[in-house]
């Protein structure tokens, strides 16, 4: 018997004489917040940690090159593991994570065909054959550099050793070079290193043999991509056979999806909010029964521990291994061990963590406003020393989470909601499938503010003058935005509705509909209205369709049009609505489109003179979330936490 909720899923495995406290592996993401000599500040060394102390089995940094001239990828944030001057920088880091119980892992990779930096900069470039590929020449590695690539990669495993780590993980999968050589659609080779699976395999075998023969203890896990995801790549048969020809030689075969370097792969191997939980668990499920030696992991869009739990007591895979989840709530394996699991946040899969750090180099979360500033909070904030009263105007994302860190920092909270529940507009989107963990998170936040014992007061939109007579110390706005209604002839007709409305009365949307707006409302609201068999297209007046600065989401918004065949008409602007539909103009001249329905997705106006209305009203004002500009989730949730944080602590 267990006295746990999901026994499988923290059961300890021992790999190698390592004890892995359960079966949640946190997967490799890359560093940033490196000094200029490419070593761990103490911001990287607690991002991870947090992990670890959320009680995940391991913690995994990403990505150290083996080859630092020939092989990278990744812009300048490389890790500089060989070099003795930072000994003491990884052993601090590794020590970070290890007493709280995880193994420290760190990823080792080559680029290969792929490391388009390296071009970039003038140094050659490497694969198994040659060619020009991403429009750069490549050359075919020589058997002595094969072999001096096997001995950089035993050569990083021993470093990483000396540096406190537990466990490697080798990348061979998503398009980088050891993931070239064991795909045979790549790998034309007729050496000892192609032809047949088992050479295209020898050098994944050699690196791995090396590490076990000349750093024993340490254990080794390779990523391979079960399949490619895409039309053009290999499928899970091939698949099966690469994690044949290596079985025994890693202690883990980590299984993912995907290539790195094509959007359509790339949208498998880092799931889009359009793909199902779990997507590529088939995967790993295909591969396992064939594998005798090593144990299996699996990886991509999970963050539901009954799914977890589910994966591992079917024997579908040995190892869970998260990315996004982790960012979304380390705590994860914690409350899922503490049966309670209802109060996880689950990763909404918006990407917007993956492009944020792509554009900016900062690590964020959509909906954890601690990420990429733990070394601020897992330390001793700032103290209350003057507790406030606190008005919060407008219960949506930034309002709820104002009101909650206030809360939990002690202060007395009030909440004004104008409508008759809390959510703000994105409830409009509670039926939308691929935003069911948006969902979610809303209740769960709404459930939250009800535990915190703040005093909740909906159906009321106070004025300036009725805050100001309830004497708060503090009101925080966040009383949020209006759809912009664009100046057509005609948009008043009848056959016009607003693009929220549209979410949450779908069904009445018989006949053809023309949204006129291809910002990330109009295009989602697009795909949902297509995936219902709507006859639905989008006119979109600017050259291109706008998903706003979150570029990976955007991969996978492209790909989900190019799936549904959801009709966009860009450099098309509306000039007059009627009864009939919309006429508009093109390059060509005009146009018109015919639609029962017109949806305005025009974008959102931020409703910032009626919030700047309040701040005399109160000693102390804080104006967040779209009333001072419209942006997303991720800014509402950082603004509204990082204003209750400030609160009280100076005077």
């Amino acid at each position: 018997m267990s006295v746990l909720k999901f026994p499988h899923l923290f059961e300890p495995l021992i790999i190698n004489r390592t004890v892995f406290r359960n079966r949640i592996f946190a997967s490799p993401q890359g560093s940033s917040y490196l000094d200029k000599d490419e070593f761990p500040t103490p911001e990287v060394t607690v991002y991870y940690e947090r992990k670890a102390i959320g009680g995940a089995a391991t913690t995994c940094m990403g990505v150290r090159n083996v080859d630092p001239v020939s092989s990278l990828n990744f812009g300048d944030n490389v890790i500089n593991l060989r070099d003795h001057r930072g000994i003491s920088w990884f052993n601090y880091y590794t020590n970070a994570i290890s007493r709280h119980g995880a193994v420290p892992s760190i990823e080792l990779q080559h680029s290969g065909a792929f490391a388009q930096q390296s071009a970039k900069a003038g140094h050659p470039i490497y694969g198994p054959v040659e060619g020009d590929y991403d429009g750069y020449h490549v050359l075919a590695m020589t058997e002595g550099q094969i072999t001096a690539t096997i001995d950089a990669f035993i050569a990083h495993a021993k470093w990483a050793k000396l540096c406190g780590f537990g466990m490697v993980t080798i990348h061979g999968g998503h398009g980088w070079l050891l993931s070239e050589f064991l795909n045979p659609f790549f790998n034309t080779r007729t050496d000892q290193w192609g032809g047949s699976q088992e050479n295209r395999a020898r050098i994944v075998r050699e690196i791995c043999k090396g590490i076990h023969e000349q750093v024993p203890g340490l254990v080794v896990e390779i990523r391979i991509s079960g399949g490619e995801g895409s039309k053009d790549g290999y499928g899970v048969e091939t698949g099966i056979e690469i994690a044949k020809s290596i079985d025994g030689y890693p202690d883990i075969i980590h299984v993912s999806v995907g290539h790195a370097t094509f959007d359509e792969a790339f949208t498998v191997m880092c799931p889009s909010m359009f793909l199902e939980d779990g997507v590529n668990v088939k995967y790993a499920a295909a591969i396992k029964p064939h594998i005798q030696y090593s144990k299996v992991g699996t990886v991509g869009a999970l963050s539901d521990p009954a799914l977890m739990e589910e994966i591992i007591a079917s024997g579908k895979a040995d190892i869970v291994n998260v990315a996004r989840g982790l960012i979304a709530d380390p705590d994860l394996p914690l409350k899922a061990r503490t049966g309670n699991d209802k109060d996880i946040n689950k990763c909404l899969r918006c990407s917007y963590c993956f492009s944020h750090i792509m554009s900016t180099g900062q690590y964020c979360c959509a909906i954890n406003p601690e990420i990429g500033r733990e070394h601020e909070y897992t330390t001793e904030p700032l103290k209350v020393i003057h507790p406030k009263d606190v008005l919060v105007l407008g219960g949506g994302i930034a309002g709820m989470q104002a009101a909650l860190t206030a809360a939990k920092r002690g202060h007395t909270v009030t909440l004004a909601e104008k409508s008759s529940q809390l959510g703000g507009v994105l409830l409009c989107e509670e039926k939308v499938p691929f935003k069911v963990h948006l969902h979610e998170y809303i209740e769960n936040q709404i459930r939250r503010v009800k535990e915190a014992g703040i005093k909740v007061l909906l159906d009321t939109e106070l004025t300036p003058q009725q805050a100001e007579e309830m004497k708060p110390d503090v009101i925080i706005a966040a009383i949020g935005s209006t759809a912009i209604i664009p100046p057509i002839p005609g948009v008043d007709h009848d056959n016009v509705i607003a693009a929220e409305y549209a979410y949450t009365h779908a069904e009445e949307l018989n006949g053809k509909t023309v949204i006129l707006g291809g910002g990330l409302v109009g295009i989602e609201l697009g795909i949902y209205l297509k995936n219902l068999g709507k006859d639905v297209e989008i006119v979109e007046m600017a050259d291109k369709l706008n998903c706003g600065d979150n570029m990976v989401h955007e991969m996978g918004v492209n790909v989900e049009i190019d799936r549904i065949g959801l009709p966009v008409h860009t450099s098309t602007k509306a000039l007059k609505i009627d009864e009939n539909g919309v006429a508009c103009q093109n390059a060509d001249g005009e146009i018109f489109f015919p639609a029962d329905h017109i949806v305005i997705a025009a974008g959102m106006k931020g409703r910032q003179e009626e919030a700047a209305a309040f701040a005399q009203s109160a000693p102390l004002f804080y104006q967040i979330g779209d009333c001072l500009a419209v942006k997303n989730i991720y800014e509402a949730n950082r603004l509204g936490y990082n204003a209750a944080m400030e609160l009280g602590t100076r005077w």
